[in-house]
C-alpha cells in the first residue's frame, strides 16, 4: 500500500522498538521519514535503513523541538505526520512508596512534556497546511490499574491520553487529527531485557493477555500507519487500543 505517499512524517524515538518499526512501515507506504532520537548511532542507522533523514534532538528541550519542526517544514515544505513516540520506563519508577521525585519528574518530562512540546510546535505548520495527522503514544496502562505499579509511567501516559483528546477536539475543524495509540506490552528490546532478567515478572503480566503473548513492534507500526493515513479520516480525539485483548478481559483463557 502507498497510503502515505510523499507525506512528510516525523517520528520521535525512531531508533528502536515501536519507533523503528514505524519508520520502516511509513517508508514502505511511501512517506518521507524524519527519524528523531537522542541516541545518535541508533537514529542514524534507522534513517539510513529507510532512506530518511536523521535529526538528533532532545524532545524535552523546547528550543530543540521548535528547531526540529521548523527545520522539517523548511526543508520538505510540510509536516504531514507527527508520531510522538519517545518515552522511557526506568527501573527506579516503581510503587509510589518507592519512587523518588527525581524519577517521577524525569519520566513525566520525557513521556508527557515531550508530547506537549512536539504537538505545540507541529500544529502551527499543520494549521498553515490545513491538514495533518498526529499520533501520540500513550499506553493501555492509562486505561487500567495495576498492582505491579510503575507510578510515573502510568501517570505520564494518562496525561498523554487526556492531552490528545483535548487537542483532537480543539483542532478538528482545521483538518488536524490527533489520536492516542494505546499499546499493550510489546516485545521491544527494553521489555525483553527487563523480563529476561526477571521471568517471574514476565509471567505475572503474560497471564493477563488473552492472546497469550506480547505484541510485536510491527503490529503497533501497522496501527500507527492506519491512524496516520486517510483510512482514519473520521477519527480524532480517540484512544486506539492494540493490546491483545487485555483491556477487554476479566478472566483469560487457560
Amino acid at each position: 500500500m502507498n497510503r502515505l505517499q510523499d507525506r512528510v512524517a516525523v517520528i520521535t524515538g525512531a531508533g528502536s522498538g515501536i519507533g523503528l518499526a514505524t519508520a520502516r512501515r511509513f517508508a514502505a507506504e511511501g512517506a518521507k521519514v524524519v527519524c528523531v532520537d537522542v541516541a545518535e548511532d541508533a537514529g542514524k542507522k534507522a534513517a539510513d535503513e529507510v532512506g530518511g533523514e536523521f535529526v538528533l534532538c532532545d524532545v524535552t528541550d523546547e528550543g530543540g523541538v521548535r528547531e526540529l519542526f521548523d527545520g522539517v517544514a523548511q526543508r520538505y515544505g510540510s509536516v504531514d505526520i507527527a508520531f510522538n513516540n519517545a518515552g522511557i520506563s526506568p527501573p527506579d519508577d516503581d510503587s509510589i512508596l518507592e519512587t523518588g521525585l527525581d524519577a517521577w519528574e524525569r519520566v513525566i518530562r520525557v513521556n508527557t512534556t515531550s508530547v506537549y512540546l512536539c504537538c505545540k510546535h507541529a500544529i502551527p505548520h499543520m494549521r498553515r497546511q490545513g491538514k495533518g495527522a498526529i499520533v501520540n503514544t500513550a499506553s493501555f496502562v492509562a486505561l487500567m490499574g495495576a498492582a505491579t505499579s510503575q507510578i510515573a509511567y502510568t501517570a505520564s501516559k494518562g496525561g498523554v491520553l487526556a492531552m490528545t483528546r483535548e487537542l483532537g477536539v480543539q483542532f478538528a475543524r482545521e483538518g488536524i487529527r490527533v489520536n492516542a495509540l494505546c499499546p499493550g506490552p510489546i516485545a521491544t528490546p527494553l521489555l525483553l531485557d527487563l523480563f529476561a532478567k526477571d521471568p517471574e515478572r514476565a509471567a505475572r503480566r503474560l497471564v493477563h493477555v488473552p492472546m497469550g503473548r506480547f505484541g510485536k513492534p510491527e503490529e503497533i507500526a501497522a496501527a500507527v500507519a492506519f491512524l496516520a493515513s486517510d483510512d482514519a479520516s473520521f477519527m480524532t480525539a480517540a484512544q486506539f487500543v492494540v493490546d491483545g485483548g487485555i483491556t477487554g478481559a476479566y478472566v483469560t483463557p487457560l
